[in-house]
């Protein structure tokens, strides 16, 4: 079943599919970048998605992204769980619910990705892997650039100093709104190529990129369908906890002087605001 969600940020970037898995279970899908890849990285309107998501009932977000890895160790084709974000997008991009609508409101982003979710997924994406002879990476840190052009050498390198092992134009806001929106966040990252880091090799091209894209495609169907189950039972028992509620005393203006049409606005998404 398809279904479209107006929101109070606009349209989703693509129709919401809702599945029904064999325990009964019901998950949703959405295209990032549209159903024909027709929106770039800084025009998603993660905004509208996130809080569609939300609106809907969904209570954890498993994101899959393709990413340039920035360590010999992680090889094209193998997949990667980071754990942390080095946030290098450019104030293009929408970042908050709360900008703009008259209260001031702070999230925590310590750890940008649900642990909780993290130590549940891993396992069993590196169970079905495994099979395939495929290598996964857990506890790596992300750079998200902005986008669309690929990094230059000199970036590539200072990413590698600062701690990055891998790159990607997506994470952010994706996982700043999921936060704000108390949904549990993790990233399954697929490796297609090196960036633009070795000096003994061309930069990355599209024509890299797609080509291992298509091969990493059946793995990440595999992995997809691995572990959704899993993922249901362990929130539908409850078991993902450190987000819940972490919204609840984040808003630091007081209710009597907080807009009412930002109260009415926000409530699309958080409990907190409805009067």
């Amino acid at each position: 079943m398809c279904v479209e969600v107006e929101t109070p940020w606009g349209k989703p970037s693509s129709p919401i599919t809702i599945s029904s898995l064999p325990d009964g279970s019901q998950v949703a899908f959405i295209s990032r970048h549209g159903a024909a890849h027709t929106i770039t990285p800084s025009e998603v309107p993660a905004r509208a998605n996130i809080a569609a998501l939300k609106h809907l009932g969904v209570r954890a977000v498993v994101a899959f992204s393709a990413v340039g890895s920035l360590r010999e160790e992680i090889a094209p084709g193998h997949f990667v769980i980071p754990d942390q974000i080095i946030d290098r997008t450019k104030g293009i991009r929408p970042d908050t619910y709360f900008r703009g609508e008259g209260l001031v409101v702070h999230s925590m982003f310590g750890e940008p990705f649900s642990r909780q979710l993290n130590r549940f997924i891993a396992p069993k994406v590196k169970e079905i892997l495994d099979k395939e002879g495929v290598s996964v990476h857990t506890d790596k840190t992300v750079v998200c650039m902005e986008g669309p052009a690929f990094s230059t050498r000199a970036e590539s390198l200072m990413y590698r100093q600062w701690g990055g092992d891998i790159i990607n134009m997506s994470v952010i806001p994706e996982a700043k709104l999921a936060r704000e929106c108390e949904l549990d966040y993790a990233l399954i990252c697929t490796a297609t190529d090196y960036d633009a880091w070795r000096t003994d090799a061309e930069p990355v091209t599209v024509e890299e990129v797609v080509k291992t894209l298509h091969t990493n495609a059946g793995n990440s169907r595999a992995v997809a369908a691995g572990i959704l189950e899993d993922v249901c039972k362990h929130v539908a028992a409850g078991e993902l906890t450190e987000i819940k509620g972490s919204m609840q005393f984040a808003c630091v203006t007081r209710k009597d002087v907080q807009p009412k049409a930002a109260r009415e606005k926000l409530s699309f998404i958080l409990p907190y605001f409805s009067d």
